[in-house]
């Protein structure tokens, strides 16, 4: 999912169209919250899943009120996170343990919801279970999860495909091969893809000069951060800058 950051809406007024095309897909779970971290919309996937029969039994909900710690607590600290704009989560692996009992391995994308005055209204989200015939071991998965979570956690420091398969108690082989069943990519491409896409993020959403983003992301000068991010997006960092600002000029 990729949830245009200038999205705005009125989060107690949002199209019932905008989950129902969600409602239908049982392998993937849909939510939006409002700025407290409330459920405001879910698919049917989530209320079954919760062991409701109804959405309106969620709606108003915290998502640490429904799961078991210390899940609901790390679910509940990700939206924290992200509606303070500190972050967005994409495709991240995780172990989702359901009310119901029910559990698999899912990726999360959650993304804050700007209103025109650049204010976080909540946010959006979904989890879509991996497919079940994905020749992956499950019982690597955790180790895989701990891995990326690293990343994740540690983007400005000094990471490596051989860090990686040590956290993940797999040999940069396996590691690779892992991920290039999931994502479709190697150990290096992922550390790289996670760092631009922080970038991203942060070029559009902040005013930190261009350096101080080089450094938070794993970059050890500005030099560097420019060349990869132009070879992963096209342009340089400041030309992206330039042209998001360009277009919510345009588009207020």
């Amino acid at each position: 999912m990729n949830v245009p950051p200038s999205l705005s809406i009125e989060l107690n007024g949002i199209p019932s169209s905008l989950t129902e095309v969600f409602d239908s897909i049982s392998d993937t779970v849909f939510f939006v919250k409002d700025e407290t971290g409330r459920y405001v919309d879910v698919n049917s996937t989530l209320v079954s899943r919760c062991g409701f029969e109804r959405k309106d039994q969620l709606i108003g909900r915290r998502v640490d009120e429904l799961f078991a710690s210390p899940l609901g607590q790390n679910y509940a600290e990700q939206d924290r996170s992200v509606l303070r704009g500190q972050r967005i989560i994409r495709s991240r692996l995780e172990l989702h343990l359901y009310p119901t009992g029910q559990k698999d391995w899912c990726l999360t994308w959650k993304e804050p919801l700007f209103g025109t005055d650049g204010r976080v209204l909540g946010l959006a989200g979904l989890s879509r279970d991996l497919p079940p015939h994905l020749p992956v071991a499950r019982d690597e998965l955790g180790g895989v999860a701990r891995a990326l979570d690293h990343v994740n956690g540690h983007m400005e420091e000094p990471l490596s495909p051989e860090l990686l398969a040590q956290l993940a108690d797999l040999s940069v082989y396996q590691l690779d091969k892992r991920l290039g069943e999931i994502f479709g990519v190697t150990t290096a491409q992922y550390i790289i893809r996670t760092r631009i896409e922080a970038a991203r993020y942060k070029l559009t959403r902040t005013t930190e000069p261009i350096s101080f983003i080089a450094h938070d992301c794993g970059y050890s000068d500005q030099s560097t951060f420019t060349r990869q991010f132009k070879r992963s997006v096209g342009i340089t960092p400041n030309a992206y800058r330039k042209m998001y600002a360009n277009l919510r000029e345009r588009n207020p």
